[in-house]
């Protein structure tokens, strides 16, 4: 099974493009859209990966394709900006998951 990278920038998809992750880069929703189409008609591609931001501006997107489509899985990536979560956003969700404070 295959990566793709759907990328708000180009220095992200560089990276990924290094480590041999075939990708593309957009900005608007709809551009968002064709490209994960084209994703979800790709029997070979198993691992979405996605730049955080769209999943901050366009979640009704990002959240579809995650509750109706058991393959690719949606991975949401850090970009060159750094990530939007919080300083312990693993704790938390462990923490979450399991009951447990640690």
């Amino acid at each position: 099974m295959k990566m793709y990278l759907i990328s708000d920038n180009v220095d992200t998809y560089t990276g990924m493009r290094l480590a041999g992750v075939e990708g593309a880069v957009v900005h608007e929703k709809q551009e968002l859209k064709e490209q994960i189409e084209q994703v979800l008609s790709d029997k070979e591609i198993g691992i979405l990966l996605l730049t955080e931001k769209f999943g901050r501006d366009f979640p009704d997107v990002i959240d579809e394709v995650k509750l109706n489509h058991r393959l690719p899985l949606v991975v949401e990536v850090p970009d060159r900006h750094g990530t939007g979560r919080a300083p312990d956003f693993i704790t938390s969700y462990v923490n979450e998951a399991i009951g447990i404070k640690l």
